[in-house]
């Protein structure tokens, strides 16, 4: 066997945590856990120790190649399968558990999963939309709901969040995650964690979470789905891993494997990032899943040259569970034997997935979330759809509103609904939809049909499609246009062209819609943009010449009353962008949370860091949104200039609504370490804060910040804050704030 070095070796003494992991006595529940993983560890053979580790699929949503009968039962009655993915059904997931309880040897429940990504049956908008409302609550109550719909249905374990952080949206699973930034996908990611898992895991409506995909998948290289990741360890440390740290702290069950390689070593055979960060540094008491394959990959990649191999590699790097690769099943019991793997790995991944079935109750009631009557109350319940509908419309984002287009008046007398996005339902849900049904969506045009009065008069046309080039409709659609008062013009991307396996490597708005959008504009008439997609997409020209603009992502069952809470004002929009929106592909990456270079970029001056053709700014930065109402800034107040590394520095700034519409703003805090053993970005988020104000109204926002809040990764990869200089800055996005400065002093130091 070929020996695999990584290239971690030695880095791990010299990285240190924000925290460690959990430390201090088990509780009484803990301790009898744990006796009770050791009893029925004793007890199994090798070979069922092996079958624990071994998850099929049923079919279903497969997102890779299927492989071997997955559907066979018998090895699921010989004791050789510990979970079963895309099984769902209160009835038929209780007949599959009862074949694991009642006709294996040691009657070990199995643990059923499936993506329950943003909503099971009421499906709330995509993680990425979601992550603009920046409402932590409103997120961990969708993670909530769908925890109680997927468990009424016999599930037990959900393939999220994904934290991935990604700067590309070129990647089409850009729209599974928070955004660009370390701090909001870190408060997101607990969010969720803690919504999905409820809480106890002991209740028979939650479900077990899985941080994934761990690590750095959002960096792939051109943006293209399951390619090779090369950043520094600092860039790892500081930007990719602390959200998946979050949920650690959260308390989640599961880890997911990545499918990219990072410098070489596949994440699915990474030591580092599974035995010593995850496992060691962080105290991660869980299991880890493989992604799907990606055991076998292994083989792809070039690290191993069997299955047998990757099993070995894969073993010893930390994976617990093989997900439908087999590997695991064909060749770990033959490698134990043979003395090349220590069989005291087995018993740690074995015992992690006990741990888990037992913290869910299975043991003690394996048909817990086998209940028909709850699969028939919970599903799509009046409660779910209304929450649905409000993080809908908190998630949505005003780029632009020029003339204050918005919000449309009801008594609006002719009205014209155009696009091919403005009618679909199934568009609305995006992909990773689990159970939801397109026919319970409410399209926009049903939202706006809703919303109007009686007096007012609609006119729909299509236009045109998302994709292709006829422009057939277009003279049906522009005569709508000029025999109305204003047009709400519905575009963007279709629903499946945002997720896995959707790289694009041009995210301008698709087809001949941008040629609609020319020739709408050209009646004169006033013209709402409402844009749908999954991940950012490119529209300078529609920016620079549309006078009101919408990004509504992809909003899930309740889009289309959302969007027409929006558009008629009973909802005054309060989202914030999660991740910068290019000017163009050729930016790409472009992020608020940059590094100065030597020659940073100077208006006038030549030598510097720029473009000739385009300006270094994104289109939309990273927390851009605005309101109906306008919020102006006092200067910011600070209790002292000069904290000690054991004091903290009180931020205070005040928020008047000077406009006429009641409103939320989000107020963002920022920080920049000015000198310090490494570069560090122009800004950091360190936090944030939700707040309605009235109209005419100020509210006073106050943040703490302490030295733990400064702390980065330095020359020596420790983990620290230096003493020094520092910038923070309060505002509305990352663009656009107020600043001041303090000092960072040694304790007793009187600098």
């Amino acid at each position: 066997m070929k020996k695999h070095y990584l290239f971690f070796t030695g880095l791990l003494a010299l990285a240190v945590s924000c925290s460690q992991g959990p430390s201090g006595s088990m509780s009484d529940s803990d301790l009898n856990i744990e006796r009770r993983v050791d009893s029925v560890l004793a007890k199994m053979t090798l070979e069922e120790k092996v079958g624990q580790m071994n998850q099929i699929s049923t079919g279903g949503a497969a997102t890779g190649p299927v492989l071997g009968n997955n559907n066979d039962m018998t090895d699921l009655r010989a004791g050789k399968i510990g979970s079963i993915l895309n099984l769902v059904g209160a009835e038929r997931t209780r007949e599959a558990q009862e074949i694991a309880v009642n006709e294996t040897r040691m009657g070990i429940p199995l643990i059923f999963g499936l993506d329950v990504i943003h909503g099971y049956r009421t499906i709330f908008p995509t993680p990425l939309g979601e992550s603009a409302s920046w409402d932590t609550v409103g997120i961990k109550e969708s993670a909530r709901i769908a925890a109680i719909e997927a468990s009424a249905q016999g599930v037990h374990w959900t393939f999220a969040p994904m934290v991935d952080i990604s700067r590309d949206p070129r990647w089409g699973r850009i729209m599974e995650g928070a955004g660009e930034d370390p701090f909001l996908g870190s408060m997101i990611a607990r969010a969720r964690v803690e919504g999905f898992q409820g809480k106890s895991l002991t209740d028979n409506n939650t479900i077990v979470a899985c941080a994934k995909h761990y690590a750095a998948y959002g960096a792939a290289e051109g943006g293209r789905d399951y390619n090779t990741v090369d950043i520094s360890m600092r860039t790892l440390n500081d930007i990719y891993l602390p959200p998946f740290h979050a949920a650690v702290e959260a308390g989640v069950g599961t880890f997911m494997n990545s499918f990219n390689e990072i410098a070489g070593i596949p994440s699915t055979g990474n030591e580092y990032l599974l035995r010593d960060k995850l496992k060691g540094e962080w105290g991660f008491k869980g299991f880890v899943v493989s992604d799907w394959n990606s055991i076998g990959e292994l083989v792809n990649h070039g690290v191993a040259a069997d299955e047998e191999e990757a099993a070995e590699i894969a073993i010893k790097a930390g994976s617990d569970m093989d997900m439908v690769s087999g590997s695991y099943l064909e060749n770990l019991p033959r490698l134990v034997k043979d003395g090349v793997v220590d069989e005291k790995l087995i018993d740690d991944a074995v015992r992690r997935i006990l741990r888990i079935k037992f913290q869910l109750g299975l043991f003690d009631d394996p048909y817990k979330y086998c209940s028909v009557e709850r699969e028939n109350e919970l599903l799509l319940h009046p409660s779910h759809r209304e929450h649905a509908r409000d993080i809908a419309r908190k998630s949505i984002v005003l780029l632009k509103n020029e003339g204050q287009v918005l919000p449309v008046s009801k008594k609006t007398r002719t009205l014209a609904v155009i696009g091919p996005l403005a009618d679909s339902k199934k568009d609305l849900l995006c992909t990773w939809t689990a159970k939801g049904q397109p026919d319970e969506a409410v399209s926009l045009l049903d939202g706006i049909k809703k919303k109007v009065d009686d007096g007012t008069r609609i006119l729909y046309e299509k236009g045109c499609d998302i994709t292709g080039d006829s422009k057939a409709g277009f003279a049906s659609a522009l005569s709508a246009a000029r025999r109305a008062d204003i047009v709400i013009l519905a575009v963007g991307e279709a629903g499946d062209m945002s997720g896995e396996a959707h790289s694009r490597a041009y995210i301008g708005i698709p087809g001949v819609q941008p040629d609609l959008i020319k020739e709408i504009q050209k009646t004169g008439k006033p013209v709402v943009v409402v844009l749908m997609n999954g991940r950012p997409v490119t529209f300078e020209w529609t920016a620079k010449n549309m006078p009101a603009i919408l990004e509504t992502w992809f909003l899930g069952t309740e889009g289309g009353d959302a969007i027409a809470d929006v558009l008629f004002g009973d909802y005054n929009p309060s989202g914030k962008l999660p991740v910068s929106i290019p000017v163009t592909v050729g930016q790409i990456p472009v992020y608020y949370n940059h590094k100065n270079t030597g020659r940073p970029f100077e208006k006038g001056e030549f030598f510097t860091s720029r473009y000739l053709d385009i300006p270094n700014e994104p289109l939309y930065p990273f927390g851009y949104g605005l309101s109906y109402t306008t919020f102006k800034y006092s200067d910011i107040s600070l209790n002292k200039t000069k904290i000690a590394f054991s004091e903290p520095l009180i931020v205070k700034v005040k928020v008047t609504n000077t406009g006429e519409y009641d409103g939320e703003e989000v107020v963002q805090l920022y920080t920049r370490d000015m000198v310090a053993s490494v570069t560090r970005p122009v800004k950091e988020l360190k936090g944030f804060k939700k707040v309605m104000i009235e109209k005419g109204e100020t509210a006073e926002i106050s943040f703490e910040l302490t030295s733990d809040d400064l702390r980065f990764y330095n020359d020596k990869m420790d983990f620290v804050a230096e003493p020094g200089d520092f910038k923070v800055f309060v505002g509305t996005s990352s663009d656009n704030v107020k600043e001041a400065s303090f000092k960072l002093i040694e304790n007793g130091s009187k600098d």
